[in-house]
């Protein structure tokens, strides 16, 4: 019986020299992607690799969930729904990656971490300035985390910038207005560097929209999506939480946070509360 190969040849019109074209590498600039891991442990810490792999990998998708949904307000503020929604949706595969990669980390037991986990100094993931981009673009304002970023003039005007700005969520009833309803006054004009505040009438227009889905289809499923990205958010932020609960325990952050106990108390913040608070009226049996 012959006995088959086991490879295949390179087809005849396969490129094999790129002295003067582009290549796959330098396309995405990989000498330069591949060599941005620089441990600071000595001597080196084998799991320290892990480490930096992780967090950079997860601002490569916070820049691509940035990218997404600065179009998603664009699209939401010239009444393009469809491209706002198609946008949302990309973002939740996103978010679905990021969350998923927590549990790559956690592989990293306590005692491994804690042999590399003083060379950290004060850096710390708190301090990630497209998180908190993100978190000011869905409308959880804080002014007070930009002293955080003051020795990095452009991470600060970046986030300078987008506290003065509208959010994904201001557009979106912004564009409710738009659609013919009552939307309160305080609402489209208010102070965006402020986070949004709840509003119960708010709450009676999504109940118009939840109770008469046909009518409003396309809004009925929007809704829907902005409820499925704020969820995605929050399994992060747990996943974020467990994982740290799971590493070190409940000592305190390497940027000088409580730790556990700070991400517990964020997953207490909501983007969209008025989303939430509607589905107590849905069905609601009037007294």
């Amino acid at each position: 019986m012959a006995v088959k190969k086991n490879t295949r040849k390179i087809e005849a019109g396969i490129e094999t020299d790129f002295g003067d074209k582009m290549s796959y590498s330098s396309y995405l600039a990989l000498d330069d992607l591949l060599s941005a891991q620089h441990p600071v442990s000595r001597p080196v810490h084998h799991d320290e690799m892990l480490f930096i792999i992780q967090h950079q990998t997860s601002e490569l998708w916070l820049k691509l969930v940035l990218h997404e949904m600065r179009a998603v307000r664009k699209a939401l503020m010239v009444d393009d729904l469809r491209t706002a929604m198609k946008g949302i949706a990309r973002i939740k595969h996103i978010q679905r990656s990021l969350t998923e990669q927590w549990s790559v980390l956690a592989t990293l037991t306590p005692s491994e971490y804690a042999q590399f986990r003083g060379d950290l100094g004060s850096a710390s993931g708190f301090q990630s300035a497209q998180y908190r981009a993100v978190e000011f673009l869905l409308g959880n304002k804080n002014a007070g985390m930009l002293k955080v970023f003051s020795s990095d003039p452009a991470a600060h005007a970046v986030l300078e910038e987008l506290l003065g700005q509208s959010s994904v969520y201001d557009e979106f009833i912004r564009l409710l207005d738009r659609r013919g309803f009552q939307v309160p006054t305080q609402l489209l004009n208010r102070d965006f560097s402020k986070a949004h505040v709840f509003n119960d009438e708010l709450v009676q227009l999504y109940r118009v929209i939840y109770e008469n889905p046909s009518e409003h289809w396309d809004l009925y499923e929007a809704c829907e999506e902005l409820v499925d990205l704020e969820d995605n958010f929050q399994l992060w932020r747990f996943r974020h939480m467990k994982t740290v609960l799971r590493t070190i325990g409940m000592k305190t952050g390497t940027g000088g946070s409580s730790g556990v106990d700070f991400l517990q108390r964020a997953l207490a913040l909501t983007f969209f509360p008025e989303l939430y608070a509607v589905r107590t009226e849905i069905g609601a049996v009037t007294p």
